[in-house]
């Protein structure tokens, strides 16, 4: 039995991964990742991962969002292009949107304010979600709730927070995705919650080149070959063998993306 996986979340238009990009992909591929989800952040960014679904065919697919690390700096324009985008069926999702209150690089406010508009196209647009979400727990709530997201394909990416947050999410049919941080040894609760979530949302991602996991930990460009070392630890954790896992988290992946 051949298994392989999807990367759900990396950034290949990183500056730390777009050189080299080939050779990730092919790092990737022979790893056992045959398919990746690069994510935009800007409306260039989107454009940039959109390139790469067009050059390697469907090794990539891409998101399209503004993110709210770039939310003050989005011009009518972006919002318009990034909309456009949405109906290109290279573009599996809506994202990475949401609200950051950690850095703070976009005015509160402003954030709310980008992230809403770009919720709102979901009135008509049938499209799932990537959200970014950190320490605006209660706002990133609301604001999906308000927009009548519940019950819709969301997905709370690099989930890390508490059991209280992820039932939560339970509650609204929403899902979590899970980083290298779920390897990390203190990441008890985390682990808590990846050993308990149901099979069949169960998805990963590396959030490359960010958060390499463990035994990589130490490297400092992650990228989507080493989601194999997240893969391999959730089925330890979990007690199941690992082509069974890996093939559920693929096909879970396929489904909430459509792709």
């Amino acid at each position: 039995m051949t298994v392989t996986l999807i990367d759900s979340h990396a950034h290949l238009t990183d500056a730390g991964l777009a050189g080299q990009v080939e050779d990730v992909l092919e790092r990737a591929r022979r790893a056992g990742v045959e398919r990746v989800i690069s994510i935009g952040l800007s409306a260039a960014d989107a454009l940039a991962a959109v390139a790469l679904a067009e050059r390697f065919g469907q090794q990539v697919r891409a998101t399209a969002g503004i993110h709210p690390h770039e939310a003050a700096k989005a011009a009518e324009a972006d919002f318009e292009q990034v909309r456009r985008m949405l109906d290109d069926l290279r573009v599996v999702a809506l994202g990475e949107v949401g609200l950051d209150y950690h850095y703070d690089f976009a005015p509160r406010d402003v954030q709310r304010a980008v992230f809403a508009r770009q919720l709102a196209w979901l009135q008509e647009l049938d499209r799932p979600v990537v959200v970014h979400c950190r320490e605006a727990w209660d706002d990133t709530v609301a604001l999906l709730r308000e927009h009548g997201l519940s019950g819709r394909p969301v997905v709370f990416h690099c989930f890390s927070g508490s059991a209280e947050q992820y039932a939560v999410l339970q509650d609204e049919g929403w899902w979590a995705s899970f980083t290298g941080v779920v390897t990390f040894r203190r990441a008890v609760e985390t682990q808590q919650i990846a050993r308990s979530c149901p099979p069949d949302q169960l998805m990963i991602e590396t959030d490359a080149p960010y958060l390499s996991p463990e035994p990589v930990r130490s490297r400092r460009t992650n990228e989507p070959a080493y989601l194999v070392h997240i893969a391999r630890f959730l089925a330890d954790l979990r007690g199941t063998d690992y082509e069974a896992l890996a093939a559920q988290m693929t096909a879970n992946t396929e489904r909430f993306f459509r792709i």
